[in-house]
């Protein structure tokens, strides 16, 4: 099992690939990525039982689904860096012909990946019906979901969220990226989410909240939701992150949502990340 020392080199080291494929093409999402980056490293090196030699079903292993798949390049990095496909593919992100596309899609047959997504509002249905049919099919293993905060102004977020848990899908774990931040301005400026735990409570869901920039705490808070697996109520975490995680001049800030950093800003960045692990 990894220790958090190592999970911390990983995760700077997938900070400098967000970075660094998002500059090498002069566009993409690097805050959002950048902030969930304990979560994809966590998840996929350490907490979740899954096989690089991939298969499309996810039977008897546990699975992910990005449904704000515009945060795609840390979740790329990750599955490279997990060994799903060559590092070396990095450097296409969001080329002509790559696999690594903007919005991650299964039609370029990419390991790890197993649903489009992008068209914001969809990932927690289609999490839910991999979750309902996991437990339908008698397979004990659990599925993973992430949302972003400004997703929650989709409408069928919440028709899902009324169906989990009328039909007790409680192998389900979904995370809501609480950084405040969506791509005109703040989550409260643009259309205000007020008390997103108060809401999943009340449709019968068990709510967590945890620094999602934490490992620790992070991976405290996901066990002992766990533990609680098989009380007919599917889980949500509200995952505190800051936008543009690691380096202080994106932090915190929506206009890093979807641009990409000059010369100069991408060497200011990396001078604040360690790259011992070594960059693609």
């Amino acid at each position: 099992m990894a220790e958090t020392v190592e999970l911390k080199k990983v995760a700077s080291q997938v900070r400098r690939d967000i970075l660094r494929m998002v500059h090498g093409v002069g566009n993409g999402h690097p805050g959002g990525a950048m902030g969930c980056t304990e979560l994809f490293v966590l998840l996929y090196f350490k907490m979740m039982e899954h096989n690089t030699e991939f298969s499309m079903d996810g039977k008897g292993e546990d699975m992910f689904f990005l449904s704000n798949g515009h945060i795609c390049a840390g979740w790329y990095s990750t599955l490279a860096r997990a060994g799903y496909f060559p590092i070396e593919e990095l450097a296409t992100h969001r080329k002509m012909s790559s696999r690594l596309q903007g919005h991650p899609t299964p039609h370029e047959e990419l390991p790890g990946i197993r649903m489009a997504s992008g068209s914001l509002g969809q990932g927690l249905s289609v999490a839910i019906g991999a979750a309902l049919s996991k437990k339908l099919s008698g397979d004990d293993k659990d599925v993973f979901v992430l949302m972003g905060d400004g997703e929650q102004q989709e409408g069928q977020v919440w028709e899902a969220a009324m169906f989990a848990p009328h039909h007790k899908v409680d192998n389900l774990f979904a995370f809501v990226d609480v950084n405040g931040q969506q791509i005109d301005g703040t989550c409260e400026e643009v259309m205000n989410n007020r008390d997103l735990k108060a809401k999943y409570e009340a449709f019968g869901w068990e709510v967590y909240s945890c620094d999602g920039n934490d490992f620790e705490d992070l991976e405290a808070t996901i066990l002992k939701a766990k533990a609680n697996k098989g009380n007919g109520k599917p889980k949500m975490f509200e995952l505190k992150t800051a936008m543009g995680f690691g380096v202080d001049f994106m932090m915190n800030d929506h206009k890093w949502h979807g641009v990409a950093p000059s010369d100069e800003q991408l060497e200011k960045a990396l001078a604040q990340l360690d790259g011992s692990l070594g960059d693609y």
